[in-house]
């Protein structure tokens, strides 16, 4: 009997929190179909690594210089990227991505990767953009690791910006020409200073080729960061799409109260894709860059002033032999004039790597990748690698940019 007026109260309990969770969930829902925030997409991208080197986790760390690289003898957390997306308005659309991972040391970092907005109803062909953003120079620095083709970024890309890729807070216009095939053009302004700005009001490191570095702030519009980008995209074919950019920038650098420093970039992307391909496969894509870096070391304690540059490229070819499988290998090299063979940032440096990914679905990737690098700081003058990487998405997962 007691156990009868239980299940009785029990089952109305359970009916009234149905009905009542029901007249919740239809009034968000009716909610969120007038609020202008309702596609927002949250999605989080993790990427993990193991492996080993012939070399210790010391020597490791210079040459796995990006921020996001495999950086040591065992496990890495590369990176943990939560993104939210999201037309804000008519006028808005808006981005953010917070990035985790744990560094060499074992210690968390945090960091805001991007946050910005980009204009929605501009005529002539015109956007904006503003907040925390990647900068548009070339075609890998825009993109995130878990878009990356390889496990680790390129010598040339971490030597001139950094381990976390050039990024900084401004502003920048971008227009569309009304050509007859794809051509636009991209123009901005941002900070000069701090930590992914390293090639210019970077002050983290003692010196630049023994130049000492001062902790310089910017004064007015001449200290900010200028950059500039032509983008231009065709097809050569039904089966065959080619682009081709150039990239510039112009800064201060923290040498000297008046010492400047110039990039300039080339890029070439070539993608072959089968008419009648299957999930996008068979495809082989071609992908090329080239950076120049002239950095007026001036010091005041120095009177033997010098321009010192620095150059490289990077070249890597993929091979989509059936769906999901992808095969990759990626030539480097980077120099400086003068003698910096025990500088680790500023040797000679060459490095191949070759990679198979198996892409299990878009959620997830397995990848294993093996270098072999020469460089003149090592004692041996070789290092080789092996690094197995694991991705995995849940939730919005943004598609890869062509």
């Amino acid at each position: 009997m007691y156990y009868s007026a239980f299940l009785r109260q029990l089952t109305r309990t359970v009916c009234v929190f149905i009905l009542f969770n029901s007249a919740v969930l239809h009034a968000a829902q009716n909610s969120i179909t007038n609020n202008p925030i309702s596609n927002l997409n949250i999605g989080l991208t993790a990427l993990f690594s193991a492996g080993g080197s012939t070399v210790d986790n010391a020597t490791i760390s210079d040459l796995q210089a990006g921020g996001h690289d495999p950086a040591k003898n065992g496990f890495t957390v590369q990176n943990v990227e939560l993104t939210m997306k999201a037309t804000v308005d008519n006028y808005f659309d808006a981005q953010s991505n917070f990035i985790f991972l744990i560094d060499a040391a074992g210690e968390t970092v945090v960091e805001l990767e991007e946050a910005f907005l980009t204009t929605r109803q501009l005529d002539g062909g015109l956007q904006i953009k503003a907040g925390q953003y990647f900068t548009e120079f070339g075609r890998q620095n825009v993109q995130h690791p878990h878009s990356w083709s390889f496990a680790d970024q390129p010598v040339i890309l971490s030597r001139l910006f950094g381990g976390d890729g050039l990024r900084s807070q401004g502003l920048r216009l971008s227009w569309l020409m009304p050509t007859d095939w794809f051509s636009e053009f991209f123009i901005g302004a941002q900070n000069a200073k701090g930590e992914t700005v390293s090639s210019f009001l970077n002050a983290d490191g003692e010196d630049v080729a023994g130049y000492i570095l001062t902790d310089r702030n910017a004064r007015d519009s001449s200290d900010l960061l200028y950059s500039a980008r032509w983008l231009n995209a065709f097809d050569l074919s039904d089966s065959i799409s080619i682009n081709f950019g150039i990239s510039a920038l112009q800064g201060p650098n923290a040498s000297d109260t008046d010492s400047n420093t110039k990039i300039i970039g080339s890029d070439l992307y070539i993608k072959w894709q089968a008419i009648n391909s299957q999930r996008g496969f068979p495809f082989v894509a071609w992908h090329s860059e080239f950076l120049q870096r002239d950095y007026e070391a001036l010091n005041q304690t120095d009177p033997n002033h010098q321009l010192l540059s620095d150059s490289g490229y990077f070249s890597q070819i993929l091979w989509g032999f059936k769906p999901g499988w992808v095969v990759g290998l990626r030539i480097e090299d980077a120099h400086s004039e003068g003698d910096n063979s025990s500088d680790p940032t500023r040797d000679d440096r060459q490095r191949v790597s070759a990679n198979i990914s198996w892409y299990l679905s878009e959620y997830s990737k397995l990848r294993i990748q093996y270098n072999r690098d020469e460089a003149q700081h090592l004692v041996d003058q070789t290092a080789d690698s092996i690094w197995l990487q694991l991705e995995f998405n849940m939730g919005s997962h943004a598609a890869h940019s062509f």
